[in-house]
C-alpha cells in the first residue's frame, strides 16, 4: 500500500513539475523569435519546446528516474546501517566468539539497517531455543538458521523496491521516444507537401525538430533507467551476498559454542 501510493505521488509530482519546465522555462516566449512559440527557436531550449507534447511525457520519465535513483541511494544506505557493515559484522563475530550474545545484540541495536536486523533475529531465537532441553544442538541451529532465513525474506523486498519501476520507465522511455519521432517526421512530411508546392520552411524545421528532440530525450531517460537499474541490481546483490555470508558464519560460531 505504501509503494503504491509512493509511486502514485512520485508520478503525480514529476508529471506537475514537467508541464510547468514545459510550459514556463522551455515555452518561454524569449526563447523565440519575436516571441511567437510558432517561429522558429533562437537557443536550445525553445528547441526542446518544438518537441511537442511528448516532451512533456519524457521529461517526467526522465525526473522519476532521477527521484527513484535518490530514494534507491537513501535506502540502501540506511539498509547498511549507521557504521561500516564490515566494522559491525567483525564486532558481532567477535562478541559471539567470547560468548556474548547480549553484547552482539547491543551491537546490532546500535548498527540497524537491514544486516543487523536479521542477524539480531537469529540471536534473539538462538537465545529462546539455547535453553529448551526438548531441542539438541541440530535443532538449536535449524531453528536459528530458520529465523535468519526469515528475517531475509522480509528484508530482501525492501532492497529491491522500485527496481521494476527503474527497469520499465527505461522500456517506456524509449517507446515515447520513438512516438515522439514518428510524430514529428509527420509533422515535416505534412510541410514538405504544403498547398502551392513551396515547402513550408518554418514548419519542416519543427517537425524534423521535434523527431530528433524526442529521440535524445527517449534515449537520455532510457539510459538513465537501464544504467541505474543494473547498478542497483548489482549493490542489492553484493549486499545481499555479504548478509548471507554473515549469516552463515554466526550459525557456524554459534554451533561450535553450542557443541563445546
Amino acid at each position: 500500500m505504501k509503494q503504491s501510493l509512493f509511486l502514485s505521488s512520485v508520478i503525480v509530482i514529476t508529471a506537475v513539475v514537467a508541464i510547468l519546465i514545459y510550459t514556463l522555462i522551455l515555452g518561454n516566449p524569449g526563447n523565440f523569435r519575436n516571441g511567437d512559440v510558432r517561429t522558429q527557436p533562437n537557443n536550445l531550449l525553445g528547441t526542446v519546446y518544438t518537441g511537442g507534447v511528448v516532451v512533456p511525457i519524457l521529461i517526467t520519465l526522465t525526473l522519476m528516474d532521477l527521484t527513484l535513483i535518490f530514494e534507491r541511494l537513501f535506502s540502501l544506505r540506511k539498509a547498511s546501517g549507521r557504521n561500516s557493515i564490515t566494522v559491525f559484522l567483525k564486532s558481532v563475530q567477535t562478541h559471539l566468539m567470547a560468548g556474548k550474545i547480549d553484547d552482539a545484540m547491543k551491537a546490532c541495536d546500535s548498527q540497524r539497517g537491514s544486516a543487523a536486523n536479521i542477524i539480531r533475529t537469529g540471536l534473539e531465537r538462538y537465545k529462546v531455543v539455547v535453553g529448551d532441553k526438548n531441542f539438541d544442538a541440530e535443532k538449536k541451529m535449524a531453528e536459528t538458521q530458520r529465523a535468519i532465513e526469515e528475517a531475509t525474506s522480509l528484508e530482501t523486498p525492501l532492497l529491491e523496491r522500485n527496481l521494476i519501476a527503474l527497469s520499465t520507465i527505461a522500456s517506456i522511455a524509449t517507446m515515447f521516444g520513438l512516438l515522439g519521432t514518428v510524430v514529428g517526421m509527420i509533422r515535416a512530411f505534412t510541410a514538405l507537401a504544403a498547398v502551392g508546392g513551396a515547402p513550408d520552411a518554418i514548419q519542416l524545421s519543427i517537425g524534423i525538430s521535434e523527431a530528433l528532440i524526442n529521440t535524445a530525450l527517449g534515449l537520455v531517460a532510457a539510459i538513465i533507467g537501464i544504467v541505474a537499474y543494473n547498478f542497483f541490481v548489482t549493490k542489492v546483490d553484493n549486499f545481499t551476498y555479504m548478509i548471507d555470508e554473515a549469516s552463515y558464519n554466526v550459525v557456524q560460531i554459534l554451533h561450535s559454542r553450542t557443541n563445546d
